[in-house]
């Protein structure tokens, strides 16, 4: 059902095809297996190894949405939203974690997170949480 939605979306030329999508995660299959099915969905992705990386590229100001997870090496990842928060740069985050704490959601989505995935999550929750961090951000 997700790939027929994404295939109405590519015939209607809506915003959704040419948002950046970024994932931050350190975990080298996410980064490998997540942007085939964003693209699938019609978005444009870019992947980072870790949140210094990704504040170092030239995508932060061209990201329309984060997929982040939450337990890096280095900068977390909700020190990465802080950091965002503080540059000014209000990016609707999607966390995702392997950690099954039932605290951790709750509390990011507390802290302004549009969603908290716990991996393996599905084809349709990753959509449903794409399209309510596009619609936070106001795309028409």
């Amino acid at each position: 059902m997700a790939h027929a939605w994404a295939m109405e979306s590519r015939q209607e030329g809506s915003a959704i095809e040419r948002s950046l999508v970024s994932v931050v995660d350190d975990d080298e299959s996410v980064r490998e297996s997540l942007p085939d099915l964003l693209n699938e969905f019609g978005f444009a992705t870019r992947t980072f190894s870790s949140a210094e990386e990704f504040l170092a590229s030239d995508c932060v100001g061209q990201t329309r949405c984060l997929i982040l997870d939450i337990a890096m090496p280095g900068m977390t990842g909700p020190e990465l939203k802080l950091e965002l928060i503080r540059r000014r740069q209000a990016i609707p985050t999607i966390f995702i974690t392997a950690n099954r704490d039932k605290n951790v959601r709750p509390r990011l989505l507390e802290e302004g997170a549009v969603e908290c995935l716990f991996k393996p999550f599905s084809d349709t929750a990753l959509l449903e949480a794409l399209n309510a961090a596009l619609g936070a951000e106001g795309f028409r």
